[in-house]
């Protein structure tokens, strides 16, 4: 073999392995790996072309895909088939505002859905979580990491009157069990940003399916009603029990009440009777709304809180998450 097809064959070997290298980092840049020694997690990150997730219901950022603590798992694919654009493909804590100008735009128009974007009424029928909107503008999405934390930044400017800096950040706490998502949502446009958010909370601890073993402690003694209470769950002074497994169908508790005005009671443990685990979820801010909704793989307290930004302010929020056994 002379010199110059030697020359063609080192070109062609470093080609390949420059495209393999940049294959894989753009893999490697949709998820990331965050520890602080005691919590492991992994988090799938935003990307309109090749996200984990890209439906429109959920907040595209902080969608943890597993996390583990002292050997005990709280977050698994609980859906049974996968699809980016599908809004049940999400896992973990995922939380979803509610749209905004829905109702009062037009058929072909556009309307407002925070952490994900500028979305179109499709037709004259109400909102549903299940259907797709066409995306008109999905905004900007930055992200930020370290050992322990990642930070997610949507930048959206508008032609509605909406447009807005909204940043998330997930981090685990140095030297405990304990994960903190902090939000902050400034209003840059020239239209309010009033809604609600809350967090669905797609628990599945150490892949203990719905029933006995599985109990939600409130921070009130709760009442409410909807589909599967009284049969397959039921109240019992602070707590949400199940009475049977949940084998087919789902609970639905469309309203909870008993909560009072402050953040005091936007705190609940979701726990694993027979594996001893637990999760402690706190807000500081107050509870606008509360549900429960659970399949067999998956237990999910539903708490909502208001989100009111007027043009120029910031509106700020933080959940905590403490993971324990006993």
């Amino acid at each position: 073999m002379n010199n110059k097809m030697n020359f063609r064959l080192i070109l062609v070997i470093a080609f390949a392995f420059i495209l393999c290298n940049c294959g894989s980092n753009k893999r490697d840049s949709l998820e990331v790996n965050i520890t602080n020694g005691l919590i492991n997690a992994k988090l799938y990150l935003p990307d309109a072309d090749t996200g984990y997730y890209r439906g429109v219901r959920f907040d595209w950022s902080g969608l943890i895909a597993s996390l583990d603590y002292a050997g005990h798992t709280y977050i698994d694919q609980w859906f049974d088939k996968y699809d980016p654009y599908v809004h049940e493909s999400v896992l973990g804590p995922m939380q979803e505002f509610e749209s905004i100008d829905f109702n009062s735009t037009a058929v072909g128009n556009p309307f407002l859905k925070v952490g994900v974007g500028i979305l179109t009424r499709i037709d004259e029928r109400n909102y549903s979580i299940s259907k797709y909107y066409t995306p008109v503008d999905l905004g900007k999405w930055d992200v930020k990491t370290g050992k322990n934390f990642v930070e997610f930044t949507q930048i959206l400017e508008s032609q509605i009157g909406y447009s807005y800096v909204y940043t998330k950040t997930v981090t685990l706490t140095k030297g405990k069990p304990e994960l903190k998502m902090t939000h902050s949502l400034k209003n840059t446009g020239k239209k309010t940003i009033s809604t609600d958010v809350y967090n669905h909370n797609f628990f599945i601890i150490d892949n203990e399916l719905a029933g006995p073993n599985i109990q939600t402690v409130f921070n009130f003694n709760p009442v409410g009603t909807g589909r599967g209470l009284g049969d397959i769950v039921e109240f019992q002074g602070n707590k949400l029990v199940y009475l049977q497994e949940l084998t087919r169908g789902d609970v639905m508790i469309q309203s909870i009440n008993g909560y009072g005005p402050t953040p005091d009671d936007y705190e609940f443990r979701l726990e694993n009777l027979k594996t001893k685990t637990g999760i402690r979820v706190q807000c500081d801010r107050p509870l606008s709304r509360l549900r429960y909704w659970s399949r067999n793989t998956t237990y999910c307290p539903e708490p909502y809180i208001a989100v009111f930004a007027e043009p120029g302010k910031e509106f700020t929020w933080e959940y905590t998450y403490t993971f324990y056994t006993w």
